[in-house]
């Protein structure tokens, strides 16, 4: 048994472990299960927001394009998702833990009515299960070879251990190992950076080695590369976290409004350093210092950088890599988690079974959870693409639902039901006709700009659509 495999089946064992002793806080209601009783305060509720940003994008996706970039233009990512936490304490997370409410579309109904409610959970649900499979892959991705086993497999057993631990404990579990994830991942990580600095020479000749490979001179620069790119990134990043159930459902969980604020603007001094640093080790795995950077999968360079002899012992490696296997899973249990909630609280409880006590609730939750990585499973399997990509359609729809509950807050008088209900069904169409026009050639526009334009032209339709409707209804014309 290497080293490595013995340090990574150690940390899956102590969290299973962890989550289990979590088990009895979270058997008594429905709310201890989804949202940990409402009882986090201010640290434990920042590092469980940040968390959740700081997964398999910020690990492998990061490391992945900077790897392939050459640049440090991914780290935008983390730098996009920090600014909107500033921007969503300073906006709706007191707003939303005010309404004690569990899910955003349950906030969308208190704002805008229960029709709301319904098709927004459907967009949230697209989102979450696109994201939710990516993140089962990025854990694969780095198990797979580590073990020495087949791609399924690694799917299998990633989609085991975070079924265990989020059954266990559900939100406190997510709490405790979330604490956890984060100190082990910036302990591993930030080590490897350490080494890889000294071992390369310096940030001055890990830059010069890159210009000579063919990167830009000022490839330190996040706005290096494409500037209409680096601008959807930053407005997927900050838009989506508004409205994402995952990075919100801790905010959900707070103690009161106050904390919620305070803790949504704490996380983002989590998660910008993160990123940077893992973009970092990306362009020292692409040095090729040491291993053939010729024929690698991108998605394994900080991997393959981590278990490289030259570049570090075994043990902190194995500590790395559960670095990234804590980043990992810190992320993939709360986006599973999210759908379980919106499953359970939207759909289940807001839709099919309204009445329903709080132990039904507690038990249809449960099984949620078997349910949703059954679902997930064949998608990690046979949906394999660009991490980022993948990712960003899930921000995508999220940023509707930003655009959404900012004007329902802020500009009430403005925003429809109408046009709520049309721009999540149009925006979310749009962002599959995106992906298609653009992979046959038709146009180039990104999806975020369709989702998010598509979003906007629809909520104003549905202001002069009703206007014009009360229009005719208060007698000035014939009634349509």
């Amino acid at each position: 048994m290497n080293t490595y495999f013995t340090i990574i089946l150690a940390y899956f064992v102590f969290i299973i472990l962890v989550s289990v002793l979590t088990r009895r806080y979270a058997s008594r209601s429905a709310d201890d299960f989804l949202i940990a009783g409402r009882n986090l305060g201010v640290t434990i509720c920042a590092v469980v927001v940040a968390a959740e940003w700081l997964g398999g994008m910020s690990t492998i996706g990061v490391s992945e394009q900077a790897f392939t970039t050459g640049t440090m233009q991914p780290v935008l990512y983390n730098l996009a998702t920090a600014t909107g936490m500033i921007i969503i304490g300073f906006t709706v997370a007191y707003h939303y833990r005010r309404r004690n409410v569990h899910t955003v579309s349950e906030m969308l109904e208190d704002l805008f009515g229960s029709r709301v409610r319904t098709i927004s959970a459907i967009s949230f649900l697209i989102a979450y299960i696109t994201l939710a499979y990516v993140q089962l892959q990025t854990c694969s991705s780095v198990i797979a070879p580590l073990f020495g086993i087949n791609w399924f497999t690694a799917v299998l057993i990633s989609s085991v251990v975070i079924t265990l631990y989020t059954y266990m404990g559900g939100m406190h579990a997510l709490a405790v190992t979330g604490i956890i994830h984060v100190i082990t991942m910036f302990l591993g990580i930030g080590i490897a950076l350490i080494i890889g600095l000294d071992k390369v020479g310096g940030f001055s000749a890990l830059q010069n080695s890159l210009v000579e490979s063919g990167s830009p001179s000022n490839l330190f620069n996040p706005f290096s590369a494409d500037l209409n790119h680096a601008f959807s990134l930053l407005l997927g990043g900050v838009l989506g976290g508004m409205a994402g159930q995952a990075s919100i459902q801790p905010i959900f969980a707070a103690k009161n409004p106050i904390t919620a604020k305070r803790a949504a603007i704490a996380s983002s001094l989590i998660i910008a350093p993160f990123g940077i640093m893992v973009g970092f080790l990306g362009l020292i795995a692409r040095t090729g210092f040491f291993f053939d950077t010729s024929s690698v999968d991108p998605r394994m360079a900080l991997p393959l950088l981590l278990t490289s002899p030259e570049f570090i012992s075994p043990v902190l490696g194995g500590l790395a890599l559960a670095g990234i296997l804590a980043a990992i899973l810190s992320t993939v249990g709360p986006v599973n988690f999210a759908i379980v909630t919106i499953a359970t609280k939207d759909i289940y409880n807001g839709l099919i079974n309204k009445t329903a006590d709080d132990k039904a609730v507690l038990a249809t939750a449960r099984k949620l959870v078997l349910l949703v990585n059954l679902i997930t499973i064949p998608l990690a399997v046979y949906l394999r693409g660009a991490i980022l990509d993948a990712a960003y359609v899930s921000y995508a729809i999220r940023a509707i639902g930003a655009i959404v509950i900012l004007l329902g807050i802020y500009a009430r008088g403005w925003i429809t039901t109408l046009g709520v209900r049309l721009a999540f069904l149009g925006g979310t169409l749009a962002i599959f006709i995106c992906i298609i026009g653009n992979k046959a050639g038709f146009f180039s526009i990104d999806k975020t700009y369709g989702a998010v334009g598509s979003a906007i032209l629809f909520i104003v339709f549905g202001n002069v659509w009703s206007r014009f409707r009360r229009y005719k209804h208060s007698g000035a014309g014939p009634n349509i």
